[in-house]
């Protein structure tokens, strides 16, 4: 027997039924899910040291527990020392179980290990029903060992789902338990 991500189990027992009950679906298969989550990390300095390259491959690969593949300069620009065909980032896209794996570890373990954390924004909505959110500090993941950290890195964790609209999009993470801070307006 196969192990079910614990989100996943959430999502089927409860979520499906509290989303329905809140926006009136006529079908679960109506109910928006989450499609795939993609992390980013962008490193300009790259260019100069291939060391940080290697670093980011194994810091996302620990933290995601999928290998990421190198994203490389379309075009150069010689203000900044890039030529076309240097790799400046790299990237995970993750679905299935690693991506409710992933998720949970985010929501309840990465977020409050965060400096003065009080929520993250609402404001991140794309209008389509898919969300962003960008970190500073790629050292909140517990799996990064702090001594053998030389450059930290942030990253972009895009979250796209189902929903047709922000507000389906912002519950369904609700009800997943992303703490978004409580706005006042």
């Amino acid at each position: 027997m196969s192990y079910i991500p614990r989100l996943k189990t959430l999502y089927k027992e409860e979520v499906i039924q509290k989303m329905k009950d809140q926006f009136s679906y006529s079908s679960p298969m109506e109910v928006p899910k989450l499609l795939k989550i993609t992390i980013n990390q962008g490193i300009g300095e790259a260019a100069l040291d291939k060391k940080i390259i290697d670093e980011a491959i194994r810091d996302l690969s620990l933290i995601t527990g999928q290998r990421p593949v190198s994203i490389k300069a379309k075009r150069s620009v010689s203000n900044f020392k890039l030529r076309e065909g240097m790799v400046i980032g790299v990237k995970v896209t993750l679905r299935d179980s690693r991506m409710y794996e992933f998720l949970d570890r985010f929501i309840n373990v990465a977020l409050p290990r965060v400096k003065d954390f009080r929520g993250i924004s609402d404001k991140g909505f794309d209008g389509r029903g898919n969300y962003s959110v960008g970190v500073r500090e790629h050292i909140i993941f517990p799996e990064i060992k702090m001594e053998s950290i030389n450059k930290i890195l942030g990253m972009d964790i895009s979250i796209v789902t189902t929903a047709k609209t922000d507000a389906e999009a912002l519950a369904l993470l609700k009800h997943f338990g992303m703490p978004f801070k409580n706005q006042r307006n």
